[in-house]
């Protein structure tokens, strides 16, 4: 099932007698850009280490665990050291994949797929695991890019808060600016802890995503890339 994306009016939404819970249990989305705060980078990586820590004690010390614990006393560090340098390091454009580009020397003109790409994320709306797949594909206008690449671009923009929809198109307008084409296509089939875990309580659902663009925008591409993926 391909989902379509959908652009909410946070307002318009609530006037129809919905309210942001309803927004985050329906996983929609506001936008293409992930929301970040205008001073975002105000502090530095290990500034806000510092604050996570002593922001994620006090939620530990409400839920009421004892912190004097020796399992339990070093978690504030470990989380803030998590979110900031793994979990979420794609929040920082610092740490977007170095990319170069090749000229196309072999002259291969057909499409280019890198399948199966394994990538972990979080749902913006409740903070739990998004767990998929990623298939990117192209068509060279005369550049490539390693394949290591492909991959990278994928768990950069998978490590933020995200929603799948987003996802699959920040990384297809990436991949579209950094070759210069408009003959990207991606498509992600992922499992939603928010899901399975809460909720509903679905485990055995999946959400797939897809986005076609030029040359791959036709019925016949995309039969040929879907052909390439069951193998």
């Amino acid at each position: 099932m391909n989902k379509q994306n959908t652009v909410v009016d946070h307002d318009k939404y609530s006037l129809n007698g919905f309210d942001h819970e309803d927004i985050g249990d329906d996983h929609l989305y506001t936008g293409l850009e992930t929301p970040m705060k205008a001073d975002a980078f105000k502090l530095s990586d290990s500034d806000k280490k510092e604050r996570i820590a002593i922001l994620f004690e006090e939620i530990m010390d409400v839920l009421g665990l004892d912190l004097t614990d020796d399992s339990l006393k070093g978690t504030p560090k470990r989380v803030a050291k998590m979110y900031v340098d793994e979990i979420f390091s794609g929040l920082n454009p610092q740490n977007r994949p170095k990319i170069a580009l090749f000229d196309n020397k072999y002259q291969y003109n057909q499409m280019l797929v890198e399948k199966n790409i394994t990538f972990y994320s979080n749902c913006e709306h409740h903070f739990v695991p998004i767990i998929g797949k990623a298939h990117v594909a192209y068509i060279s206008s005369g550049k490539v890019i390693g394949l290591s690449k492909l991959n990278r671009i994928v768990q950069y923009y998978a490590k933020r808060p995200q929603v799948q929809e987003r996802l699959t198109n920040q990384i297809a307008e990436d991949l579209k600016a950094t070759l210069n084409t408009e003959d990207v296509a991606v498509i992600i089939d992922a499992k939603h802890l928010c899901v399975s875990s809460r909720g509903i309580k679905d485990e055995s659902s999946a959400t797939v995503t897809t986005f076609y663009g030029g040359q791959f925008n036709t019925p016949e591409k995309i039969a040929e890339l879907q052909n390439y993926l069951k193998e």
